[in-house]
């Protein structure tokens, strides 16, 4: 599908390095690349080659991961490693509907945008109206900023009226908020908590198993890349260890 007006796209050059752009068909200034005629980007795809002053350059659609590595941020992100795992235990698929606690830059939302997709919506409790806006910045980036929802107010007493399939909280004390929030998930459906400390760990999982909730585990992520040269593979030195410990559960029914 080629390239459509107002899309956000990136080019890649030969060493990897990034450019970004919003497609327009008229001229189009890119930073640190210049000034180009968006028309030579009629008809290319994604993968398609262009050169640029003498260099060649390849365009891509952004994924997930390139969205999130973008982000204007503010406050610290949920890593790809963690949303990957939260996105898998909350069984968050197209269609579903989410309620998120805590926007942040907007990583953990734009994952369960991509991956709610069209057919499915996002509602964000946060409490700082300029994390919702710089949310909101990158959101609109995804393309599917009408499928997102947000309003400011302290999860543990603000009024939502709302019912998802999933419940997604990144709040230094999610237990506190549990009983204002849980009417707003379905029986069946599924909680994640983002917890950086062990003794939240410990309230937030004692919180669920008091409130009978099902299947309440935690588990850590650590994750290690490897180095690759050709007649020479070792583990990197460098790891992302803990960032955070994350809890999750499944509502019963009344």
């Amino acid at each position: 599908m080629a390239f459509a007006e107002n899309e956000y796209i990136y080019l890649v050059d030969e060493n990897d390095k990034k450019h970004w752009l919003k497609v327009s068909f008229g001229m189009l200034k890119i930073s640190s690349l210049g000034t180009i005629d968006g028309a030579r980007l009629k008809d290319m795809d994604d993968g398609s080659s262009m050169t640029v002053a003498g260099k060649t350059f390849t365009a891509f659609r952004p994924g997930t991961m390139e969205l999130i590595e973008s982000l204007e941020r503010g406050a610290q992100i949920i890593t790809p490693k963690d949303a990957a795992t939260i996105l898998l235990y909350s069984d968050v698929k197209a269609g579903d509907k989410v309620l998120e606690v805590g926007a942040g830059s907007g990583a953990l939302t734009t994952t369960l945008l991509r991956a709610v997709s069209t057919t499915g919506h996002v509602h964000t409790v946060e409490f700082k109206e300029e994390n919702a806006q710089r949310a909101l910045r990158n959101i609109r980036r995804t393309g599917l900023d009408a499928n997102w929802t947000f309003q400011i107010g302290d999860a543990r007493d603000a009024k939502v009226e709302y019912v998802a399939d999933a419940l997604i909280m990144d709040m230094p004390d999610p237990e506190n908020a549990l009983d204002n929030l849980l009417p707003s998930l379905r029986p069946g459906g599924r909680i994640c908590a983002y917890i950086p400390n062990m003794n939240q760990l410990e309230k937030i999982v004692v919180a669920l198993r008091e409130r009978n909730f099902s299947d309440v585990f935690a588990l850590e992520n650590l994750q290690r890349g490897m180095e690759v040269h050709r007649g020479g593979v070792r583990p990197s030195f460098d790891m992302l260890g803990h960032t955070a410990y994350l809890v999750f559960g499944r509502k019963r029914g009344e």
